[in-house]
């Protein structure tokens, strides 16, 4: 088991994050007071001998029903506040399972083991828990670091293209956002091994893009200080997709056009450099992303007002992430003509 990071939180407390090389090493961390919870496609990687809880799966059931079984079966089982919920699966388990330990209690404590490579890049780190309310994405919710994560890089060989595709959108999206240039370039040398999934190169591109999710959440844990907004990149143009089409697109896929989303408009309003742009569009492009997508033109208003659900919002404003370079994030309104000349093209 090899430690590659340990994350400072408040109160002198830290996440660490550990690469596993077998599921024998993760079992071995599990305690004897512990309580798991799976869906249906990550049940397979349970830990053995520990009580648990199976979900359907999808983004559908990111909601109180499922939170409420997580906490009924945490209950029945008799589990106190030093007990440890385990999130086993992608990032809608990892953050129900991470909601309800926050609340169970005032606050159990919590591990999670993500299968899934948007989960290992996205939903691990931050402490962002929740699930989806009143037709909004993740509009309910705390603040709850989980005192571990184990990734084992394994459990990737059994995603299918689509699934392993819509993790790359997160990781591309932090290439953009990182003040260096190390991811970027790694995506751009070494995409074709990445894609085979292997091993090694998986590893040192979880860690590069994990590095990048760091550098921004310690700097702002709570998303207070408008630092912590910018890992937000692509989404509130990609959120608003998903709302409309009631969550049957991926959440990988909708940040990777929502990401496209973002370069444009920013070209088009003088902010994003044209060649940063067009690279970026490009390199998303080569993952197999439909770029390309446009919202047809009578459903624009419909998205608009999903856009104006966005939990980001501020004073009635809601605010995108758009690029000035590599590294170099900005926060602005868009004017609802450039929102409509991208998504609409």
């Amino acid at each position: 088991m090899e430690r590659i990071f340990s994350v400072p939180l408040k109160g002198g407390n830290y996440t660490d994050v550990y690469f596993a090389d077998d599921m024998k090493q993760v079992n071995a961390l599990v305690e004897g007071n512990s309580f798991a919870v799976a869906d249906e496609n990550s049940a397979s990687y349970l830990p053995e001998c520990v009580p648990s809880v199976v979900l359907p799966s999808g983004e559908k059931e990111k909601n109180w029903n499922s939170v409420d079984k997580i906490l009924s079966a945490a209950l029945v089982r008799g589990l106190a506040r030093d007990s440890l919920f385990i999130g086993v699966g992608g990032g809608v388990i990892l953050d129900m399972t991470a909601f309800a330990s926050s609340v169970y209690m005032r606050g159990a404590r919590l591990m999670l083991l993500p299968t899934t490579l948007l989960a290992m890049v996205d939903a691990t780190l931050g402490g962002k828990t929740g699930m989806d309310y009143g037709g909004g994405k993740n509009l309910v919710g705390t603040f709850y670091p989980a005192e571990s994560v184990i990734i084992y890089p394994g459990t990737l060989r059994t995603l299918s293209d689509k699934e392993f595709r819509c993790g790359m959108g997160e990781v591309v999206k932090h290439s953009f956002l990182s003040s260096g240039t190390d991811l970027s370039d790694f995506l751009s040398d070494n995409l074709e091994k990445v894609q085979q999934k292997d091993e090694e190169s998986l590893r040192e591109m979880i860690r590069l893009s994990l590095a990048v999710k760091i550098e921004y959440i310690t700097k702002d844990p709570e998303e207070k200080k408008g630092i912590r907004g910018a890992l937000n990149l692509g989404h509130t143009f990609g959120h608003a997709l998903e709302a409309l089409r009631g969550f049957s697109l991926s959440h990988g896929e909708a940040v990777a056009w929502g990401t496209v989303q973002a370069l444009r408009a920013g070209k088009a309003m003088g902010i994003t450099p044209s060649d940063f742009a067009d690279d970026g569009i490009s390199l998303i492009k080569r993952m197999g992303f439909d770029c390309d997508y446009t919202i047809p033109e009578e459903e624009f208003a419909a998205y608009c007002n999903a856009i104006g659900k966005d939990k980001k919002k501020r004073d009635g404003v809601v605010k995108f992430v758009l690029m000035e370079g590599q590294g170099k994030p900005v926060l602005t309104p868009i004017p609802e003509n450039i929102v409509k000349a991208v998504v609409c093209h």
